[in-house]
């Protein structure tokens, strides 16, 4: 029988990562933004001042290891739910257990791991608990809480943002624990370096390759060393950090969605290629691209819609990786082609007056007159056909309800193609004047 450094007790086989977990502010990796000397946080817990939070960070960040941390340096009893595995019953015995506790003077730390996992009113269970100070209530969360949590909860707590682990800091962890180990393998800075490079912030997945590799290096024999054939073995199965359906997701799609908006090629490629690193499907992309050409590109290069369509079909019929490269042809030509939402304003803007606006009739003049009643009822009278109008256009013609006649919802843009269709655009308008002047 073993014990952690919380001085739990553990049976057989612990993986690295939960032999080596700190027990002090000293021991932490990282985190000196909330953390470092003077941090509010860090004052809190030194001085023992307990309040409710929430830890809002990717996996493998330290949010539980935080969290016991602060109930360790309060001498607060420490109890763990998962969202995942617990339900009303586990949270109504971690209360009792709880008031038990206040009873005999003891602050206790209930700390919710995946909080965002419980739906509202289990999150809502908390809220009279936290107040009356029962608990210490401390959450963490790999997803944003302003969208996740309920806002009664969120304003009984202060959230404090872990970040992704830097590689020097997970190298300092990886000596630490090769440091630990029984037999511990020679390892380079260099392997090291690789190691961190793979876990991608990730202070578990670290140190679980580590350990992997640290058993194939005792089962090779010959000095113990881990050496690149060695992580080569390891490292090959390892993927980047992208959750498709969290934060992550959204700020690598926002990233190349800006890149390509700012015309900047080469960071577009980047986060393309970021995204397809982490399993992102590449028709989502794809998608997302055909997206970008009417919202930034528009009329300034029409061209560049059908490019997309293109290499969306391509993906479609050829698969990888010839699909993946006609998808980066068309981010670069979206990057390099001129700007102009114009289309995107003027769509938008037509929307809301749809929406704000009564249901106007169809102009009689706009309306077709098939049947002899129509006809009767003026449908279709004093329309002018454009094509027999001097130049194709019929000066003066509205095609508005009346309400709305003088709207102008699409402004071409100085750039592309629409410097061409802004100068014609004008030019009708003109028109459009002298013949009210003339009209009038």
């Amino acid at each position: 029988m073993t014990s952690d450094l919380f001085g739990n007790a553990a049976a057989g086989y612990q993986p690295l990562a939960a032999r080596l977990r700190p027990a002090t502010l000293d021991d932490y990796a990282g985190q000196d933004h909330v953390l470092g000397p003077g941090k509010p946080l860090r004052l809190a817990i030194e001085r023992k001042q307990l309040h409710s939070m929430v830890f809002w960070g990717p996996p493998g960040v330290g949010k539980t290891t935080l969290a016991r941390i602060v109930a360790n340096n309060a001498d607060a009893h420490f109890i763990q739910l998962s969202a995942v595995l617990s339900g009303v019953k586990e949270i109504r015995d971690a209360i009792a257990q709880a008031r038990q506790n206040k009873g005999s003077g003891r602050d206790t730390v209930l700390f919710v791991d995946e909080v965002h996992r419980f739906n509202k009113s289990q999150q809502d269970a908390f809220l009279p608990h936290v107040e009356d100070g029962t608990i210490i209530f401390i959450g963490a969360t790999t997803e944003n809480p302003s969208f996740e949590l309920n806002n009664a909860l969120l304003s009984r707590a202060r959230v404090y943002k872990l970040r992704s682990l830097e590689p020097e800091a997970l190298q300092g962890v990886l000596r630490r624990a090769l440091a630990a180990l029984d037999e511990p393998p020679a390892a380079s800075d260099h392997c090291l370096q690789l190691i961190a490079n793979a876990a991608d912030g990730d202070a578990r997945r670290a140190l679980n390759l580590l350990e992997l590799a640290a058993d194939l290096a005792a089962d090779a024999g010959a000095g113990r060393a881990i050496t690149e054939q060695t992580l080569e073995e390891v490292l090959q199965a390892s993927l980047r950090r992208f959750d498709k359906g969290g934060d992550l997701f959204y700020d690598q799609i926002s990233a190349l969605h800006k890149a390509v908006r700012g015309s900047a090629p080469d960071a577009a490629l980047y986060w393309f290629c970021r995204m397809l690193d982490g399993g992102c499907d590449p028709l989502y992309i794809a998608r997302r691209v055909v997206r970008m050409a009417s919202e930034d590109i528009g009329n300034a290069d029409p061209r560049a819609l059908g490019l997309c369509l293109d290499a969306w079909q391509t993906q479609e019929r050829l698969g990888s990786p010839e699909g993946e490269l006609a998808i980066a042809q068309a981010v670069v030509y979206l990057a390099a082609a001129p700007k102009s939402n114009a289309v995107y304003n003027a769509y938008k803007a037509a929307r809301a007056d749809v929406e704000a606006t009564p249901s106007h009739e169809v102009p009689l003049h706009l309306r077709n007159a098939p049947t002899t009643l129509m006809k009767a009822e003026g449908y279709g009278e004093q329309y002018r056909y454009a094509h027999d109008e001097p130049e194709a256009y019929a000066a003066g013609e509205n095609y508005f309800p009346e309400p709305l006649r003088e709207r102008q919802y699409y402004h071409p843009v100085d750039r592309g193609l629409e410097q061409k269709i802004r100068a014609k655009l004008n030019y009708l308008r003109q028109k459009d004047r002298d013949s009210d002047q003339q009209r009038y």
